[in-house]
């Protein structure tokens, strides 16, 4: 027999023709940071991401829809910090006032997630309420409920609850559903590590701990079947999507969730993978088009339906995933 494998790979039309994994732009969803002051403030450990005020936002929306790109992850980003999270569950806050806006501005042409956690409105940073240094579960989750309806209310299309406390995703969808919205989706932070990866999104978002860490709470990066029963569980309580954050270290994780689980799952490409992309093509040292090209599409294969990621914009306006 003569089996020659380099047939199929001979020129360019043949390689598209068998190649068996390809990134639409409605598989990406670009985060954004919003704030509540009047500029743009570049994020230094984020080359080309800033913090955006809410008319800024609706402009930079407008401009990635365009490019096919219709799915956002909104952040706030708050001064207001306090023991209670008051501002993250106000339904006249930071992130409610900019779904209200990107609605008016973008329709139903526009898909919009809100990311559910009370770190970045807690005096601590820490995901829930702290007492004696000790983050309390339950006491925690009305108010995570609390805020994923105010962002429902606004217009927000998906709620991701990203502070991996149990119960919450339960705790979410009857509080979706009492308040008259059984039509908002989850998409459940579900396999959320404890990872070093985060550097960046915390100078981005103001939203370190100011004391201890969140490894009571988020995953050990040591764990692989653990991560399935946190995603099973999720999906048992009412998730309607679930996400693996974060992603390029994990794909083997990615794998297993997708093949176990009979709903979507997303992989989030968070910022510390992206910025060490964006610092080592600064030096001159990679392709950063190839290489993103080359990242997405792993995260693609092993398994998400959707990629969370900062390059979405520039990897479409570039054509990097062509």
């Amino acid at each position: 027999m003569n089996i020659r494998p380099r047939r199929l790979r001979s020129k360019a039309v043949m390689r598209e023709m068998v190649a068996e994994t390809r990134l639409h732009p409605s598989r990406l969803v670009q985060p954004h940071f919003v704030h509540a002051a009047d500029d743009e403030q570049a994020i230094e450990s984020m080359p080309g991401i800033a913090r955006q005020s809410i008319a800024r936002l609706v402009d930079a929306v407008g401009d990635d829809l365009a490019l096919g790109l219709r799915n956002v992850l909104l952040f706030g980003v708050t001064d207001e910090k306090s023991a209670d999270a008051r501002a993250a569950t106000d339904p006249d806050g930071l992130v409610p006032r900019a779904v209200r806006a990107l609605r008016a501005a973008h329709g139903d042409d526009l898909l919009i997630i809100t990311d559910v956690c009370l770190c970045g409105a807690t005096e601590s940073g820490h995901c829930g309420v702290l007492h004696e240094g000790k983050v309390l579960n339950d006491e925690s989750l009305p108010l995570l409920a609390a805020m994923a309806v105010s962002h429902a209310e606004a217009g927000a299309d998906i709620v991701a609850p990203s502070d991996m406390l149990d119960g919450r995703v339960e705790a979410i969808r009857e509080g979706l559903d009492d308040a008259g919205l059984p039509d908002t989706a989850i998409l459940s932070y579900s396999t959320k590590f404890a990872s070093a990866f985060y550097g960046p999104f915390r100078d981005a978002a103001d939203s370190s701990p100011q004391s201890g860490d969140r490894k009571s709470y988020q995953m050990d990066p040591r764990n692989g079947r653990e991560a399935l029963h946190e995603s099973l569980i999720d999906e048992a309580e009412g998730a309607d999507m679930l996400m693996v954050k974060p992603a390029l270290a994990y794909l083997d994780v990615i794998a297993d969730i997708a093949q176990e689980a009979m709903i979507p799952v997303a992989a989030y490409n968070v910022s510390g993978e992206f910025s060490m992309v964006k610092a080592a093509a600064q030096k001159g040292w990679v392709n950063e088009a190839l290489m993103v090209s080359e990242i997405l599409h792993s995260m693609a294969r092993a398994g998400a339906d959707q990629i969370i990621t900062y390059h979405a914009r520039e990897a479409l306006a570039g054509g990097w995933l062509e």
